[in-house]
């Protein structure tokens, strides 16, 4: 291995605000608020506010389903959180979610009693446990669940903080980093990839929240489509999870959770706020511009 940068670090470490790369304007290492948000509210019981990433995909695909099954009470208005404007440091977003991250939740059945939830594991037992589905009840069943939706909040950092960080953003390229993290993200698809070669899904034989979970950081990592690190991780290797991932894809609710909140892509795939389940049809943002751009009745007569 050949390195390039030494570094000695301080007797104390001191914030330079300008050593963050792509996300120095948003990384900072203190807490709480840094300017007065009002957070919008809609018409619907839950309020998520939230941005397409996998956290973020993971809520609104466990809403979409649960919708799919009929609870009505699932009825959702997602606000986009544009984390690069820094609108996660407003002050009603910190009041939902003191750790300033998407997503976070305010359920408002009982708007005389508003619950807040917040971090995304949390957002989905809550909802699971709330409406009764995508979490068994039967004790083994339950643990083996619940113990793949710990292991991927437990695992994914190391994808995305880890390897995505240091492959994909960080401002210089070092070695040691992307090799040790791309050795652990391999380690997690062989993991995954073991256990989906005797389970259709993560927790056995029913799709549970474990799936909904894990598909949006290794579903769309093993289909290229994270980091634009396919070849280098050589994912098509780990055919079972490949398999599972293409499997959970097909799902109308993850077709349409995938494309709230979201701000990049194809526009036909952007729902970037979502208030009535119409909007798929009304409002994605290829629709918005192509209105916004259309001539006026008054600059054709």
């Amino acid at each position: 291995m050949s390195e390039s940068l030494t570094y000695t670090p301080p007797a104390i470490w001191q914030w330079n605000k300008e050593n963050g790369g792509q996300f120095a304007s948003i990384n900072r290492p203190i807490a709480g608020a840094t300017h007065d948000k009002e957070l919008p509210v809609g018409k619907h019981p839950l309020q998520l506010y939230s941005l397409g990433t996998p956290n973020g995909v993971k809520v609104t695909v466990m809403l979409e389903e649960l919708l799919a099954l009929g609870h009505s009470g699932a009825e959702y208005d997602a606000w986009l959180i544009r984390i690069g404007d820094g609108d996660q440091f407003g002050s009603g977003f910190v009041g939902i979610n003191p750790n300033s991250k998407i997503p976070a939740l305010q359920d408002r059945t009982d708007p005389a009693n508003p619950v807040r939830v917040f971090e995304s594991g949390a957002i989905l037992m809550y909802l699971a446990e709330k409406f009764g589905a995508f979490l068994p009840k039967d004790g083994a069943a339950r643990a083996e669940c619940l113990s793949w939706l710990f292991w991927q909040m437990g695992s994914a950092p190391f994808v995305g903080g880890g390897f995505g960080h240091f492959y994909a953003y960080a401002p210089v390229k070092i070695e040691y980093a992307i090799d040790r993290y791309a050795m652990e993200a391999k380690r997690q698809l062989d993991v995954l990839n073991q256990r989906l070669a005797v389970t259709e899904y993560v927790a056995g034989d029913a799709y549970t929240v474990a799936d909904i979970a894990i598909w949006p950081w290794y579903g769309l990592l093993v289909k290229g489509q994270a980091y634009n690190a396919g070849e280098f991780l050589q994912v098509h290797e780990y055919t079972h999870v490949v398999r599972w991932a293409e499997q959970v894809a097909k799902r109308p609710a993850v077709q349409r959770g995938r494309k709230v909140n979201r701000v990049t892509g194809d526009l036909a795939n952007q729902l970037r706020e979502r208030h009535d389940a119409s909007d798929f049809d009304t409002k994605t943002q290829d629709k918005i511009e192509a209105a916004a751009s259309a001539p006026s009745a008054s600059s054709t007569s």
